[in-house]
């Protein structure tokens, strides 16, 4: 699953969830959180409901962002998920435990949300759970749950190693948090960058003009795919000759080389 955007649309907008079918981003989060208000989610549950079966998102990862598990509307979300075969995955807000019930329940990817204080310390828990693909996390939910000013956590580099270390000990992808500063596209560019050094996969995004963004930065460059191709064809020739590990231009190309130019090539189409 290549997910180098994965765009927020608001479930109770008719017009955003029409217009994310001819948008670029690589998957789409259906919102019935934060970006519902109270009095309109069976609203918006009605609404998503109805234009799943109208409308076509092709090959593209389709997820929903429920409700806090804490809160009784994550259980009339999950019955819409649950029978709406074209969502992939269901997105868990201020993931606390272990989340393995929702996948055996659903049968749905999990996508968990790292934004509590519990959450934080307990996200190897959290992503060891059934069914769990990928992991992100929310500076504004966590810095409130911590006690903390908002600025500080939106670059904490500890905070941005630990989710990623997590998620790679456990061998899921780690997409990074929302930008919020939307005017700011150099500042969204360089956190890009800043997330993809650092191991991240993506970025989540909210709004049209950042799904470019993301999409270039998150993609592998021309040098980067023919050294991915040189890679594999060796490799793979020096394999069949019962070898595990080579050297190209020099340098030492064994198994985790091979694996890092398999993941490139899988961009080579888009």
């Amino acid at each position: 699953m290549i997910r180098r955007s994965q765009l927020y649309v608001p479930s109770i907008s008719e017009k955003m969830i029409r217009k994310s079918v001819d948008l670029r981003a690589d998957s789409i989060i259906f919102d019935l959180e934060d970006a519902v208000p109270p009095e309109d989610k069976e609203k918006a549950r009605e609404l998503l409901s109805k234009l799943l079966k109208e409308l076509d998102w092709g090959k593209r990862e389709l997820c929903v962002r429920i409700n806090s598990l804490q809160l009784s509307d994550s259980f009339k979300d999950l019955a819409l998920v649950s029978r709406e075969d074209k969502i992939n995955c269901i997105v868990v807000p201020k993931a606390e435990n272990d989340l393995s019930f929702l996948y055996k329940a659903t049968g749905k990817a999990i996508i968990p949300l790292i934004e509590t204080a519990k959450g934080l310390i307990k996200a190897e828990e959290i992503v060891r759970s059934d069914g769990v693909d990928a992991v992100s996390y929310g500076v504004a939910d966590l810095s409130l749950s911590l006690g903390g000013d908002y600025n500080f956590y939106e670059k904490n580099e500890y905070v941005k190693t630990f989710i990623i270390a997590v998620a790679k000990a456990y061998d899921i992808d780690a997409i990074d948090k929302v930008y919020f500063d939307l005017k700011n596209l150099e500042g969204f560019r360089r956190e890009c960058e800043e997330a993809k050094k650092l191991g991240y996969v993506g970025k989540q995004v909210i709004h049209p003009s950042q799904i470019d963004i993301a999409n270039e930065v998150f993609s592998p460059s021309k040098e980067e795919i023919e050294w991915a191709k040189r890679v594999i064809e060796a490799y793979e020739n020096a394999k069949k000759e019962g070898r595990g590990a080579i050297r190209l231009d020099d340098k030492l190309v064994d198994y985790v080389h091979y694996k890092i130019a398999k993941r490139i090539i899988q961009f080579q189409n888009l």
